[in-house]
């Protein structure tokens, strides 16, 4: 699979991924831009899921959000404001419009629309964020952030959501560095809990029939060096019984402890990567390349994206190609937000598998 993201500028320690994109392959990938990587680091195998999984009662709530309120709660959330595309040629701007996002009947339902809307053209996060500086895209979304409301290094994140179906479609639960310590997207990391683009198109999957739909959600880890020396590995899974994400709520989770990550869907376990497939490689303040010791880039605190883009480099480039106006407005919504810490050790994250 070849990694169709193409960065449109050198991203500074904030921004990007989208949630990520990890392209349309079901296989395992580990691409490699950068030189000089440790030669232990290789690409993880993933499991055969046939059965769901037991979750271990030893796991404690520490943070959720059932969206029983009739207003988001700001406590917990802040909205992403911009027309930056996202860094994939994403074509959405994100607003904290109502009409974006809003909870009805207990669900967040952030809501894509085809409408021209101007906005900052950078990145929240950018040094160079100005609402003077504007851009105009052809559809509006949202991004919604626990960044310092909800910041956490290891535990299981559990969303429940009912994904947006048509060309063009791409909704992600995520997660990015709070601090940034080892440098620029991607050397300090990026964890894609889920992903998925086109739900419901012709599916582009080696072997797919004619009329056979796409269904396939991803789950991705992005590390390596900054960018454009970035790498990532993920692994696609369809759902059993030839469900359809975008028909019905399915619960994505990963459990993340030190040295590992698994990714779940309705507590079927159908990946794993481990520290011995990562690595991360910054430069000091002396200009050394510096290889991350242990478990780096994942041994820091990350927190919750919850995003609906629309297009960009790798929605629009797999299955139909480009963007079907007529399928929107689309809605990604979300149950609920569970994170819990391992009460067995909550500093490693680790004899609470659910495996």
């Amino acid at each position: 699979m070849q990694h169709l993201t193409l960065f449109l500028i050198a991203c500074s320690m904030t921004l990007l991924g989208c949630g990520g994109g990890s392209g349309n392959d079901t296989t395992n990938i580990s691409t490699t831009l950068a030189t000089d990587i440790p030669s232990d680091h290789a690409s993880e195998e993933s499991q055969d899921p046939t059965t769901a999984s037991a979750v271990n009662n030893q796991w404690q709530l520490i943070w959720q959000d059932e969206f029983t309120d009739n207003t988001i709660d700001l406590n917990k959330w802040s909205f992403e404001v911009n027309c930056f595309g996202g860094g994939n040629d994403e074509q959405q701007c994100y607003t904290d419009r109502d009409d974006n996002t809003f909870i009805e009947q207990g669900i967040l339902k952030i809501v894509a629309l085809k409408e021209n809307f101007t906005g900052p053209a950078a990145h929240d996060d950018d040094a160079n964020y100005n609402p003077k500086n504007t851009r105009t895209l052809p559809y509006t979304s949202a991004r919604l952030r626990s960044k310092n409301k909800g910041d956490w290094t290891f535990g299981r994140f559990e969303i429940s959501a009912k994904l947006p179906q048509g060309q063009g479609t791409w909704p992600a639960i995520w997660m990015l560095p709070t601090d940034w310590a080892y440098g620029g997207w991607a050397g300090s990391g990026e964890i894609d809990i889920m992903e998925a683009v086109n739900l419901k198109t012709q599916s582009d999957e080696a072997g797919a029939s004619s009329g056979q739909e796409e269904s396939r959600i991803h789950g991705t880890l992005h590390y390596g060096r900054a960018w454009p020396e970035n790498v990532y590995s993920g692994e696609g899974f369809n759902l059993p019984d030839g469900v359809n994400p975008a028909d019905g709520f399915h619960e994505y989770a990963i459990e993340w402890q030190a040295g590992e990550i698994r990714w779940y869907v309705d507590d079927i376990h159908f990946a794993t990567q481990r520290e011995t497939g990562w690595y991360s490689q910054y430069m000091n303040d002396e200009g050394l390349l510096i290889n991350g010791e242990g478990s780096a880039p994942f041994d820091q605190k990350f927190h919750l994206l919850l995003n609906f883009a629309v297009g960009g480099a790798w929605a629009a480039n797999v299955n139909e190609k480009g963007i079907d106006d007529s399928v929107f407005p689309q809605s990604l919504e979300i149950d609920y937000v569970r994170v819990y810490e391992c009460s067995v050790s909550p500093l490693t994250g680790a004899g609470c598998e659910t495996m």
